[in-house]
């Protein structure tokens, strides 16, 4: 791609101009009326927990549901975990030193049990504690973004007037963002994963690449994507060097030995149920319900019926139920930007072209994924070149792709309309759009001079 280098490509930016990236920040945070960030974070706070209480109350007066069915799953989980039973119980080698339940006796918990584990103030103080919990992660993420734009990413731009103004107009993209706030506060776990995800960026970053290791693996284990960034830190660490190099095999060893403690540790207490549940059931997965990826078409036209497939199944239907179909492309895309965006003060940029193709390119991608990529929004901003039109068409496209695929979507949903080939067509509509998108995002892109994170 043709990503643009500082500073010959970036023209002059003394000036507010529209298609030079400082420029058009400052013409957005010198307007008045732009409140101060702690202004903001009490008025996320605020809202955060408005909408928790109002969880409550709507719960209770409404057969719609405002709380997330897989609130109620974590919560059963924690039950099950914190009450064993003689038919519920860890089946780990050390599962009976421990005392605790077998989580997984909940249908369709799919996580880590450390998740369930962490929800216990759920059946201690309050069945709404999970809710605070997430949405307190929420607000962590905005400090930590907050945090990186004023000391690391905005620093290397060359104007630096409005700093703080610019870090808390950037930070409100992420706190008032109603996807974000409206997600945790229904009760999904996505938000202690992006804490997890900034935390690791946050220590690579600040060049602490132990920390970073740990992070990583911790990470990885809580949900197995953000392996992805492993290859452009070992990219980032091989600057000037062959990519095996004492410093990259080191990150390697402390992430992958992080991951494989935990995962031992929960492999002993739980047993073979926590790999299967955990992490295989991912691996096999198959999910034909519609989602926005146009894969869910192959695997409704290959699922299996109620009878079963013929036996031998035919090499067409084999190949289109392969999780190579599309893990192949993913994994291609996914390390490959990262290797290509691999440089220290370009991982924010290279983390998050990594996980929006991730998204992209996934099996399975419902709206809940995109938090992947957009917690990472703020952090590159400030480093694209782009015009106000630019701006317009991306947002645009972005937001109308997946219109034109829940227009149709609701006909499935809600009026059981035989609509499945009209949406698979919106779900490829969906990817060349995201894909454009991606690509001038690439193209905008302003790589700065290298400048110690110390």
């Amino acid at each position: 791609m043709n990503f643009r280098d500082d500073p010959q490509n970036r023209g002059n930016c003394t000036s507010i101009h529209l298609n030079c990236p400082v420029g058009y920040m400052l013409f957005l945070v010198t307007s008045n009326g732009v409140p101060s960030f702690r202004v903001i974070l009490i008025a996320s706070v605020i809202l955060r927990v408005a909408l928790i209480l109002y969880s409550e109350w709507h719960d209770a007066h409404s057969v719609v549901k405002y709380t997330d069915v897989d609130y109620r799953v974590f919560s059963d989980a924690t039950t099950f975990l914190l009450h064993p039973s003689y038919a519920n119980y860890a089946r780990g080698r050390f599962g009976h030193l421990v005392n605790l339940g077998d989580p997984y006796t909940r249908a369709t918990y799919r996580y880590t049990p450390l998740l369930a584990l962490l929800l216990a103030p759920n059946e201690w103080t309050h069945p709404s504690f999970g809710k605070y919990l997430f949405a307190a992660c929420d607000i962590l993420n905005g400090l930590i973004i907050h945090h990186l734009l004023v000391s690391v990413i905005l620093p290397r731009l060359p104007e630096q007037r409005n700093k703080q103004r610019a870090a808390a107009l950037l930070t409100t993209a992420h706190l008032l963002n109603p996807l974000i706030f409206t997600i945790s506060t229904r009760g999904s776990s996505e938000s202690i994963l992006a804490s997890l995800v900034l935390a690791t960026l946050f220590a690579a970053l600040k060049d602490r690449w132990d920390l970073a290791a740990v992070g990583l693996g911790v990470a990885t284990h809580w949900k197995v994507y953000p392996v992805i960034y492993g290859f452009s830190c070992v990219a980032a660490l091989s600057q000037g060097r062959s990519l095996v190099n004492l410093r990259a095999v080191r990150f390697t060893v402390i992430s992958a030995g992080t991951f494989l403690t935990l995962g031992l540790v929960c492999y002993l207490i739980w047993g073979q149920t926590f790999l299967d549940e955990a992490y295989l059931y991912h691996l096999h997965r198959l999910d034909h319900r519609h989602n926005f990826s146009p894969y869910f078409y192959l695997t409704y036209l290959t699922y299996p019926s109620k009878h079963g497939l013929p036996d031998p199944i035919p090499l067409w239907r084999a190949l289109l139920r392969s999780p190579l179909v599309s893990f192949a492309p993913q994994m291609a895309l996914s390390v490959g930007s990262g290797f290509l965006f691999g440089k220290p003060n370009d991982l924010p940029f290279a983390w998050f072209l990594q996980t929006a193709l991730f998204v992209l390119f996934n099996k399975v991608c419902t709206s809940q994924y995109f938090l992947w990529y957009l917690i990472l929004l703020p952090l590159i901003i400030p480093h694209l070149a782009l015009t106000r039109n630019q701006v317009i068409a991306y947002i645009s496209v972005w937001f109308g792709t997946q219109a034109l695929w829940l227009s149709e979507a609701y006909k499935l949903e809600f009026l059981g309309g035989n609509v499945f080939l009209g949406l698979w067509v919106r779900s490829l509509v969906y990817v060349l759009g995201n894909g454009w998108v991606l690509a001038g995002l690439m193209r905008a892109y302003v790589r700065r001079p290298l400048k110690s994170n110390t």
